[in-house]
């Protein structure tokens, strides 16, 4: 029957991959005008399409921001994204789900959508399985984003650090480790693109909802984020719910008081209030 159905009204799937096809074939026109580039032209493109982002939509600049991160991404970490990839990190930046296999490069295929919708200046954020994982890819993408003139950060459970290639921590012998540098929680939601769990996410979003003061809020308003293992993030660890408490700013001796308020009223006061509500 689905086959019946996929020869009358065609599969959908087939028609969203035509169509991004058609633009990794433009991408890949544009990457020779980008591999004659040097290191600062390269960087200068970013503010260039910052420049037209003004004027035009993401999906306007989509073409540029993928061709310029896969060049950067071949001179930073000598890994060139596939035509495959793009597509994937296309299928991302459209906010759908985009199912690859493990060892199929889907911390690389995160660096372009995570770039282009980073350009507005209101932040990404990628969100992942583990502590582990958010600093790995923050220290290991973080050369790509700086490369482009972007900061990088990692939300950690009890601490943050931002990609800095000029600091060295000599404790780490993995160089994704080693260049990242100790920072406040709410310098790494200032970063251009954060990486961080779904539980550090969700418990400073709680921690903002108890703030009493603004500059005390850690995050800003959300603009993009991509969910890395969507199916363990969104459904498996999504039955266990996120609960925050704080002090009760309630007096201890108030419930005292009542108690003793409660004692005083008087049978005939509460005859009077029922007489009143007969009368309404």
């Amino acid at each position: 029957m689905n086959r019946v159905l996929k020869r009358i009204l065609g599969d959908p799937q087939a028609k969203t991959i035509k169509r991004l096809r058609k633009r990794v074939r433009v991408i890949n026109e544009l990457a020779p005008k980008y591999e004659k580039m040097t290191d600062k032209q390269l960087r200068e493109q970013t503010d260039k399409l910052r420049a037209r982002l003004k004027k035009e939509s993401l999906d306007g600049i989509l073409p540029d921001a993928f061709a310029l991160v896969r060049e950067a991404a071949t001179r930073t970490l000598k890994q060139r994204h596939y035509d495959v990839q793009l597509i994937g990190g296309m299928v991302l930046h459209e906010g759908n789900v985009s199912e690859m296999k493990t060892g199929e490069g889907k911390t690389l295929v995160a660096t372009a959508p995570m770039f282009l919708n980073a350009l507005g200046g209101k932040g990404a954020h990628l969100v992942t399985v583990n502590d582990y994982l958010a600093q790995r890819d923050a220290g290991w993408m973080g050369q790509v984003y700086h490369f482009l003139g972007l900061s990088t950060a990692v939300i950690m459970a009890d601490r943050s650090y931002l990609y800095d290639p000029k600091y060295v921590n000599e404790e780490h012998e993995d160089e994704r480790f080693r260049h990242l540098r100790s920072c406040s929680r709410q310098e790494a939601y200032a970063a251009d693109i954060t990486y961080g769990t779904n539980n550090e996410f969700g418990f400073d979003y709680l921690r903002d909802n108890m703030v009493r003061e603004t500059d005390q809020l850690r995050q800003r308003e959300l603009n993009y984020a991509i969910v890395d293992e969507v199916d363990s993030i969104l459904i498996d660890e999504a039955r266990t719910p996120l609960i925050i408490s704080a002090p009760s700013v309630t007096p201890g001796n108030a419930y005292a008081q009542f108690a003793k308020t409660v004692l005083q009223l008087l049978p005939s006061t509460m005859k009077s209030t029922r007489s009143e509500k007969r009368l309404c």
